[in-house]
């Protein structure tokens, strides 16, 4: 992979060979996106059946895909998850079937998903042994990535259990080796199998170092599963908080996706008993509105017509599959609704509300938040209705508990441009950039204007304004940040980057500290440091 340019970014020198990632043979990943265009969608079987798994659920689960329609709507993967395999690999070190659980074999079960037209994935573990207890691939990978191509697999979801590390190496530069491993074998082959990968969803309780491994991802394979497990059919808790827990995760990694790389927050879990309609809806809306991949872990034979659907929504699902790629990202969040916001690819601009209360509610969403003109004329067209209304200056909502609005706002003639506009997120404190009359502090997020900011600019050259005074720009003055008249000045300028640095043309990085907005140096890891930005605002990557 070709080294990051500092002509296109400042990177300190204490930073630059920590930001320097592998050159690798790029076939895959973001460097190469038409391997995966757009985020896959299907069916696992894990959340909702375990290692309860055979030959007749995939051939069931298809026919059903098949004649209730959710294949034409797009969902072409069959993905096998753990407990798939024998104890023991074979004389020659190759992997193998349960004979009992897939009396035909995988290889046939890879022609008959071809032959009614779906993908056939696979899952291994880049450890010891896989989760359950089966075969891991540490030692095997060039083996086992040739065994699945050969059976006809194209898509590997590739865990992280019983990963030891070795040569002193740390926890995390184990898995970066291990997962980097993989990415070669796989670029290297004529066909790459779509890569999915689970790394990051072991690092997520300490969020610095979670954001470390995440920085290098996006470059290995096309997605990654990046929190927990989302709740299993039988698993004690609630499942909406888990998908809550998965979500909120979600809304911390907008930065990293663009076509041919997604962020996972894990299966949607339509037939879960203990989620209620209107969860089981926004399961599905929230997904889709982040681009996310699509995979049913639920018994699709017995989904409710209502349930199928949903989850067939054309409109939905053009969302997810829009080729611009953007995540959803926080426009605000105030305790009860989450306003999130993105571009798509015919300059619509899509809006998300979810009441996360436990009661109905109502509230008013302005154009301006959008990063839309006001006094301009908009379609709002409601995703889930199909019911189009104009709109001129804001758009009022009004929803039950736990449900999502999702509107997609077409601009009229003259009213086109967009700048992207939302929330700056500490993603480790989980407190806002907030303005204030001397310059910037850290707060409790509670959607205020003071603590929506709209970034104008190109490339690695932006300014950044409040909503709640766009003719004043955050600026460095020192050690200092403040609000200056937007009269340009390096001062004013400022770029961001995978790691989550948002760093002025002077040099040094916006910093939280002691809840304070101040500039500091650029480090890899500083807590205070690892920020998110508006969907839409260009990302230094660290590749050429």
């Amino acid at each position: 992979m070709p080294q990051p340019s500092t002509a296109r970014w400042a990177i300190p020198a204490r930073m630059a060979s920590l930001l320097i990632l592998p050159l690798l043979s790029v076939h895959a990943s973001v460097e190469d996106p038409k391997l995966l265009p757009t985020p896959p969608m299907g069916f696992n079987n894990w959340a909702r059946f375990e290692c309860d798994l055979n030959e007749t659920l995939f051939t069931d689960t298809a026919q059903s895909m098949l004649s209730r329609g959710l294949l034409a709507a797009g969902y072409n993967r069959l993905n096998l998850d753990d407990c798939w395999m024998t104890h023991e690999r074979g004389a020659d070190g190759a992997l193998q079937w349960n004979s009992t659980l897939f009396p035909h074999g995988i290889p046939w079960l890879a022609d008959y998903a071809h032959k009614h037209g779906f993908h056939l994935g696979i899952y291994e573990d880049s450890g010891n042994a896989t989760c359950g207890g089966y075969p891991g691939s540490y030692g095997y990978e060039q083996k086992d990535a040739e065994t699945f191509a050969s059976w006809g697999i194209d898509y590997l979801k590739l865990d992280g259990c019983n990963v030891y590390p070795e040569g002193g190496r740390s926890m995390a530069e184990e898995y970066k080796l291990r997962y980097g491993q993989w990415h070669d074998i796989l670029s290297a082959m004529a066909e790459p199998l779509i890569f999915s990968e689970s790394a990051p969803a072991y690092f997520s309780e300490n969020k610095t170092e979670w954001a470390n491994v995440m920085d290098w991802i996006p470059f290995y394979g096309e997605l990654a599963r990046h929190s927990d497990d989302v709740l299993v059919y039988v698993g004690e808790g609630s499942a909406w908080d888990s998908i809550m827990v998965n979500y909120h995760f979600q809304t911390l990694l907008v930065r990293y996706q663009k076509p041919g790389y997604y962020n996972d927050p894990d299966f949607l879990i339509t037939d879960h008993p203990g989620l209620t309609d209107a969860e089981k809806r926004s399961h599905f809306a929230l997904w889709a509105s982040f681009g996310a991949p699509l995979i049913i872990s639920a018994y699709i034979p017995d989904l409710s017509d209502e349930e199928v659907r949903f989850l067939s929504n054309k409109e939905l699902i053009a969302v997810d599959q829009d080729p611009l790629a953007q995540q959803a990202a926080l426009v605000s969040r105030d305790g009860t609704f989450d306003v999130l916001t993105r571009s798509l690819a015919n300059g619509d601009r899509l809006l998300t509300v979810l009441n996360t209360g436990s009661s109905s509610a109502k509230t008013s969403i302005s154009v301006a938040r959008l990063g839309l003109k006001g006094q301009c004329q908009y379609k709002a067209r409601d995703l889930w209705t199909g019911k189009t209304s104009s709109i001129r200056d804001a758009i009022g909502i009004n929803l039950d508990s736990h449900a999502t609005a999702v509107y997609r706002i077409t601009p009229g003639r003259g009213c086109t441009s967009v700048t992207p506009t939302g929330m700056i997120l500490n993603t480790v404190s989980g407190n806002c950039l907030t303005a204030s009359s001397s310059g910037a502090t850290f707060k409790t997020c509670n959607a205020a204007d003071t603590q929506v900011w709209s970034v104008s600019g190109s490339g690695t050259k932006v300014s950044i304004s409040p909503l709640s005074n766009p003719a004043k720009c955050l600026a460095a003055k020192g050690s200092i940040i403040a609000l200056v008249d937007c009269k340009g000045g390096a001062g004013t300028i400022w770029s961001h980057a995978i790691t989550g640095h948002l760093q002025n043309a002077n040099g040094d990085c916006l910093t939280e500290s002691g809840g304070q907005g101040t500039l500091a140096g650029c480090e890899l890891l500083q807590g205070g440091q690892i920020l998110g930005l508006p969907s839409g605002v260009h990302v230094v990557d660290g590749s050429a």
